[in-house]
C-alpha cells in the first residue's frame, strides 16, 4: 500500500510522468485510494464558460469553445477526477455530434465526453482490464497524442486532452493489452496485510467512517491539509530539481540492462526520479530516487511474452541497478545471529514413474496403447495421492508454445467484437443499415440516413438548401467483423496421456491455442478429468494468464473418465449461455479418446458425446494418440460429436516447422536424460 501511495502522490507532483497501474486482489481498497487523491490536488485554473478546461496562459487554438480572446475570463475549480465506466459507449467518451443539426443548419454541434472532462485532471478506470478493445484504442489515442478527435461522416472535431491515466485491475480477470500497458507511467501490486494488528485496525477505521462519515474526516483533516500541502510544495520545487548527465546515462544503461522495448522507460524513470526528489524536498536526484523510479517503472515493462506476469524480478532488477552502477550497500544487520545454513542434503525426488495399473477399456475411449498400462508417469491411485512418504511426481512442464492453426466457429454470430469467427459487430465493413432498436446508439449511416429522409422533404415543408432530419429516419450500419469466442479446453489428464514427453507436446499445443485466444480477446475456461471424475480447474473467463498457469502446475495420472469429462463441460457451457448467451462457445477436447474409468466406460462415453452433438455445441477434437500402431478412438470421438478431428501435431499453423522444432527438443531432452 506504500508504493501504491507512493506512486499516486509522483504523479500528483508531476503529472508528466503518465500515471498509474494498480493491480491486486479484490478488497484491498484500491478504487478507495484512488478516489482520496483528488483532495490533495492543487485547484485549476480555467477559461470561464469553456467547457473544455483551457488554461487562461495558453489556449487552445482548436478548441471547439474558441477561439478565446488573449486574455480571457478565468475561474478557479477544483481538480477533476472522471471516472470511465467499463461499459461506456465511443460516443460517451469521445463525445457526441449532432447529425440532425449538421445536416440541416450546417453547424458543428457538439457535447463533449469524458475525455474533456478529465482534461488537466485525472482520468480513472475502474476495473481497467476489462475495458473493450475500442475503447483502448480511443484511450491509446489521446495518451499518445494529448488530444482527442471526433470524426463523424467528415464533420471533425478536436479538443486537448491531456490527462494523468490511473487504473485498477484484478490479475486475475485477465491482464491489459501491451499497448495500454505501455501508457502506464508507474505500476504497483497490493495486497491484503497478513498481520492481524493492521486488519484489525482496517476494520476499526472502517467502521469509525460507517458510524459517522463527517467526524471521521474531521479527524483526519489536519493529516490530509498537510500532505495536500506537501504535494503543492513538491509542484514548486519540481522545476529546480536538477538531473545531471552522469545521472541521465545510469538511466540509460539501466533501462538497456533490463532491456526493455522503447525509450518511454527511460523518460518515465527520469521524471520519476525527479519528481521523487522534489517530494523529498531536494534540488538534486540522488542514486535512491533512481531506484525509488526504477523499481516502479520497469516491472510491467519486462514482459517477454504475453503469459509472464507484469512484475520484475528482483534479482534482476538488482542485477540491472548494480550493472548501471545505482547499487547501494545493505545497511548492517544488529542481529549477531549468522543466517541459516542454506546447505544440507537434497531431497530425493520420487520416480517419475509409479507401477501402473492393469489396462483396461475399448471402443472410443478404450484400451491400451501398444500394450502399455494406462496408470504412467503419476499415482494410479483414484485420489491422485501418494503412499506414505514418497514425495509427488513434479509437474510436467510443458514443451515451447508455437503458432496455432486457426479454429472458428462457422456461421455468423453477434457477439463481442474479437478476432476469431465472422459476426455482425460494431467495426468491419458495412453491409448494410438498420433502425436503432432498444436505445441502440452508435455512428449513424449518413448515406442509409440520407435515403430515409429524402422521400418526407415536401411533406416537411422543405425550404432552403438544409434537408430536414427526423429522428426516424436515422439508420445505424450493421457491419460484417469478427468476434470473440468462449474457448473450454476439455483436457485428458489421465495417465493414458504417456510419456513426460507426450505430456509435454500436450500441454505446449493446448498452451499455444492459449496464447491464440488471447491474441484473439477470447474467453478461455479449462475442464481436466483423470482418475474418478472431472474437475472444473477453470471457471471461463478473460484471464488467459490464469489459465496458463493452471496448465503449467497441472498433475496427471490415473485411469480416463472421458464420460465424466465430456458432462463437466457440457453443463459449463449450459451456464455460460445464460450467463452471456451472445457468446459462441468453441469446445476444444484435448484426449487420446480412451475411456477406462467406472462401469461401461465406452457406453458412457458415447452417449455423452451425442449430448453435447444435440446440444449444437461447436467441437475440435485433438487427438493425442501417438505410436505406430493406433486405435482411431479419438476420431471416432470427433464422429459422434459432430466434431472436427485434429491430430496433435495439426495443431500447429505450420506443422513442418513445428516437427523440426519438437524433433530437436526432444532430442535435447533425451541427450540430457
Amino acid at each position: 500500500m506504500d508504493d501504491m501511495a507512493l506512486a499516486l502522490n509522483l504523479c500528483a507532483v508531476s503529472p508528466a510522468i503518465g500515471g498509474v497501474l494498480v493491480r491486486g486482489e479484490k478488497g484491498t481498497a484500491k478504487s478507495t485510494t484512488v478516489r482520496a487523491l483528488t483532495a490533495l490536488l492543487p485547484p485549476v485554473e480555467v477559461v470561464a464558460e469553456c467547457r473544455f478546461s483551457c488554461d487562461p496562459a495558453a489556449t487552445d487554438p482548436y478548441c471547439p469553445d474558441g477561439p478565446h480572446p488573449a486574455s480571457p475570463p478565468a475561474r478557479t475549480r477544483p481538480a477533476r477526477l472522471v471516472e470511465l465506466p467499463v461499459g461506456a459507449g465511443e460516443d460517451r467518451v469521445l463525445g457526441a455530434l449532432h447529425l440532425e443539426r449538421a445536416l440541416s443548419e450546417g453547424v458543428t454541434a457538439y457535447d463533449p465526453g469524458l475525455l474533456a472532462a478529465a482534461h488537466r485532471g485525472l482520468l480513472y478506470v475502474d476495473e481497467v482490464n476489462l475495458l473493450h478493445d475500442h475503447l483502448v484504442d480511443v484511450l491509446l489515442d489521446a495518451a499518445a497524442m494529448g488530444r482527442a478527435t471526433v470524426e463523424r461522416e467528415g464533420v471533425s472535431v478536436t479538443h486537448a486532452a491531456r490527462f494523468v491515466l490511473v487504473g485498477t485491475m484484478n490479475p486475475e480477470e485477465g491482464e491489459l493489452r501491451p499497448q495500454l500497458l505501455d501508457r502506464f507511467g508507474l505500476t504497483v501490486e497490493v495486497a491484503a496485510s497478513r498481520d492481524p494488528q493492521v486488519r484489525a485496525e482496517v476494520m476499526r477505521r472502517r467502521l469509525a467512517y460507517e458510524a459517522d462519515p463527517d467526524g471521521f474526516a474531521a479527524r483526519y483533516a489536519d493529516a490530509d491539509a498537510a500532505l495536500g500541502a506537501r504535494v503543492a510544495r513538491a509542484r514548486t520545487l519540481l522545476p529546480a530539481v536538477r538531473l545531471d548527465d552522469a545521472t541521465v546515462l545510469r538511466i540509460a544503461t539501466l533501462c538497456a540492462a533490463a532491456e526493455v522495448d522503447g525509450m518511454r522507460a527511460d523518460l518515465v524513470i527520469a521524471r520519476t526520479a525527479t519528481a521523487h526528489a522534489a517530494w523529498c524536498g531536494r534540488t538534486e536526484v540522488t542514486v535512491a530516487d533512481v531506484r525509488v523510479a526504477a523499481r516502479l517503472a520497469l516491472p510491467h515493462r519486462q514482459r517477454r511474452n504475453p503469459f509472464d506476469p507484469p512484475r520484475a524480478d528482483d534479482a534482476d532488477l538488482d542485477r540491472a541497478l548494480s550493472d548501471a552502477g545505482l547499487d547501494e550497500p545493505e545497511p548492517p544487520s544488529d542481529d549477531p545471529t549468522p543466517p541459516d545454513d542454506p546447505g544440507g542434503p537434497d531431497d530425493p525426488d520420487g520416480p517419475d514413474d509409479p507401477d501402473g495399473g492393469p489396462p483396461d477399456g475399448g471402443g472410443p475411449g478404450g484400451g491400451t496403447e501398444n500394450g502399455r498400462a494406462d496408470e504412467r508417469h503419476t499415482d494410479p491411485r483414484p485420489d491422485g495421492q501418494t503412499n506414505g512418504d514418497r514425495p509427488a511426481p513434479a509437474p510436467v512442464p510443458a514443451a515451447a508454445p508455437y503458432r496455432a492453426r486457426l479454429l472458428r466457429i462457422t456461421g455468423t454470430g453477434a457477439g463481442a467484437a474479437g478476432r476469431r469467427s465472422a459476426a455482425l459487430t460494431t467495426s468491419g465493413r458495412t453491409v448494410g443499415a438498420r433502425r436503432p432498436t432498444g436505445g441502440a446508439a452508435g455512428r449513424p449511416d449518413l448515406v442509409a440516413t440520407l435515403r430515409a429522409a429524402a422521400p418526407h422533404q415536401r411533406a416537411r415543408g422543405r425550404r432552403g438548401p438544409g434537408l430536414l432530419v427526423r429522428p426516424v429516419d436515422v439508420r445505424l450500419p450493421v457491419r460484417h467483423g469478427r468476434e470473440s469466442n468462449l474457448i473450454l479446453f476439455c483436457l485428458d489428464a489421465s495417465g493414458s496421456m504417456g510419456a513426460r514427453q507426450r505430456v509435454g507436446a500436450v500441454k505446449a499445443a493446448v498452451l499455444s491455442l492459449l496464447l491464440d485466444a488471447y491474441q484473439r480477446r477470447d474467453k478461455v475456461g479449462l475442464v481436466t478429468f483423470r482418475a474418478a471424475d472431472a474437475e472444473v480447474a477453470l471457471p471461463p473467463t478473460a484471464s488467459v494468464e490464469v489459465a496458463a498457469a493452471r496448465l503449467a502446475t497441472l498433475p496427471t495420472g490415473g485411469r480416463t473418465p472421458l464420460a465424466e469429462g465430456l458432462l463437466r463441460a457440457r453443463e459449463v457451457l449450459r451456464v455460460e449461455r445464460i450467463r452471456d448467451p451472445r457468446r459462441r462457445p468453441l469446445l476444444v477436447v484435448v484426449t487420446d479418446g480412451r475411456a477406462t474409468a467406472g462401469p461401461d466406460a465406452v457406453g458412457r462415453t458415447r452417449r455423452a458425446a451425442r449430448l453435447l452433438a444435440a446440444d449444437g455445441t461447436p467441437a475440435v477434437v485433438v487427438d493425442c494418440e501417438q505410436g505406430r500402431v493406433r486405435m482411431r478412438l479419438a476420431a471416432e470421438l470427433a464422429a459422434l460429436l459432430g466434431a472436427e478431428h485434429l491430430p496433435l501435431e495439426g495443431v500447429a499453423a505450420d506443422p513442418l516447422t513445428h516437427a523440426v522444432r519438437s524433433h530437436t527438443a526432444g532430442r535435447t531432452t533425451r541427450r540430457a536424460a
